[in-house]
């Protein structure tokens, strides 16, 4: 079966962020990250090939569409398409969150779809469950992120706040930041819960933002003082601090 000019047309304008936010969509490829997202996410359109269908449980789908690959190619936003491409409701978050006794991440201002999609996935990883983005960050269901994350999204929320003024409500908690300014994060007390903020991947954390930070750590170099790079990606500083909490939770 074919794909009409019209189902093309609605999966395409699933790349703009103003679709995506009219229809309360968005598009998953690959595999392995459609398999992930389906027992979590309702899909409402399904395109695929039989291979995939016959391995798949597909009873809970709005609609299901059997194509060819030279088909689903014309649907992909990949160079090279597998076997399935999905449009999945958007998630709603929960208007309020208790927190108080979790380890959250907090992003101003990322802008590199790689990034928060592999933020995503870590915070998957080290059982973080929520993230507070500022309304800069990049676009969570963006089909670049959404890839990053390969599947974690099903399973973390992502919410986009006023940060500053999220932060101010949250100052009975930790609030951690990594600054060039800080303190060496491996010689500090850290706690088993607050919140992370990570910030832009060449401004830094922002003034507004900064000004509410309560614990400034560093993540020191090696050998301490040598020349090195100016600073680290910031996915990779994540991972770095992330792996340190929960090594002190053990």
């Amino acid at each position: 079966m074919s794909l009409s000019k019209n189902k093309l047309k609605y999966i395409r304008s699933l790349k703009d962020k103003k679709f995506r936010t009219e229809y309360g969509t968005f598009v998953a490829e690959g595999n392995k990250m459609v398999t992930d997202l389906l027992p979590y996410l309702k899909c409402q359109l399904l395109i695929a090939t039989a291979d995939f269908l016959s391995e798949t449980d597909i009873s809970d789908i709005d609609e299901v569409i059997e194509v060819s690959p030279s088909h689903l190619g014309q649907a992909s936003f990949l160079q090279n398409p597998q076997q399935v491409l999905a449009v999945f409701y958007q998630s709603k978050p929960e208007n309020s969150v208790d927190i108080d006794n979790l380890l959250s991440l907090a992003l101003d201002g990322i802008q590199d779809p790689g990034n928060l999609g592999t933020i995503v996935r870590l915070a998957d990883w080290y059982g973080i469950r929520h993230i507070f983005c500022s309304h800069d960050t990049a676009d969570i269901y963006n089909p670049k992120v959404v890839q990053a994350t390969m599947g974690a999204l099903a399973r973390i929320s992502v919410h986009y706040v006023d940060l500053p003024d999220f932060l101010s409500g949250k100052k009975h908690l930790p609030i951690y930041g990594t600054l060039l300014d800080g303190k060496n994060m491996y010689e500090q007390e850290i706690t088993p819960n607050g919140i992370i903020v990570m910030g832009n991947e060449g401004n830094g954390i922002r003034p507004q933002v900064e000004r509410l930070i309560t614990r400034k750590l560093y993540i020191p170099n090696y050998p301490v003082g040598n020349p090195t790079s100016e600073s680290l990606n910031v996915a990779i500083a994540t991972a770095i601090v992330c792996a340190e909490f929960r090594r002190r939770s053990l």
